[in-house]
């Protein structure tokens, strides 16, 4: 990692300070009112890289007032009534909030495109959800995952995005 950096550092973008005698890249967000400009802030201020037990994650940490999409709905696997139920709370939810339902491939891969699509919570349907009318809601920055009742989410979602 530290190879590349040094690489990029001594590449074309790279800006030679005669006066320091240090290689640096200028980056400057123009001062501009454009919408252009203000995305790409968001976008830049947003886009973060960690570690998580070995594997690379990506993500957006778009501040929930600016999350193209708020709550991602799933099924942990389509069958046993999973789809059915997480159906039922993506319709209820999307009257109320930028909703995403999603049931394809493994569920911690649907949480990975989220992360990077900048959604800050996503709710999964699983087993238990049918004996006691809960669901799993996990927090995209922390990856905290709690049970709530289905009856509470919206309250539970609107207090949470302070919407």
């Amino acid at each position: 990692m530290a190879a590349e950096a040094e690489d990029y550092a001594k590449g074309p973008l790279s800006y030679f300070d005669d006066e320091k005698k240090q290689r640096y890249i200028p980056y400057v967000i123009e001062p501009s009112a454009g919408i252009d400009r203000s995305t790409l802030a968001f976008l830049v201020d947003a886009y973060d890289e960690e570690e998580v037990r070995g594997e690379k994650r990506n993500l957006l940490r778009f501040h929930a007032a600016l999350a193209p999409v708020k709550v991602a709905v799933f099924p942990l696997v389509r069958k046993e009534g999973m789809p059915e139920t997480a159906k039922k709370i993506y319709d209820d939810l999307k009257k109320h909030f930028n909703c995403f339902y999603d049931e394809k491939s493994a569920v911690g891969r649907r949480y990975r495109r989220q992360d990077e699509a900048g959604t800050p919570f996503c709710i999964t349907v699983d087993g238990q959800s049918a004996e006691d009318n809960t669901v799993t809601v996990r927090q995209r920055d922390s990856m905290e995952q709690v049970r709530i009742a289905i009856d509470q989410l919206r309250s539970y979602l609107r207090d949470k995005l302070d919407l």
